[in-house]
């Protein structure tokens, strides 16, 4: 299945989230973060490489539990602006 095509600041987001999910992860091996989390290794790969930039809130809630991350800690560092990168229209209104 394809998907829409993803606004500048939606993929800023899913670069953002993967990054921190790898800072996160540190030398622990992928396998045991996805058997501690239940992700498969194919999913857990295309976030933190940027490649699923919009997961469901579930597997990232579970993902950010077994790495010791905050949920309030993830938001933090997806809610940065970025230099170059404005809001879509989308993005405002849903803050609205």
């Amino acid at each position: 299945m394809v998907g829409l095509p993803l606004v500048p600041a939606e993929a800023e987001r899913g670069r953002r989230l993967g990054a921190l999910l790898r800072r996160a992860r540190g030398e622990r091996p992928m396998l045991d973060t996805t058997l501690a989390t239940r992700v498969s290794p194919k999913i857990l790969r295309k976030i933190e490489t940027d490649r699923a930039a919009t997961p469901a809130f579930p597997t990232i809630a579970t993902i950010a539990d077994v790495l010791d991350l905050s949920l309030d800690a993830v938001r933090a560092e997806m809610s940065q602006p970025e230099r170059g990168v404005r809001p879509s229209n989308s993005d405002h209104n849903a803050h609205e």
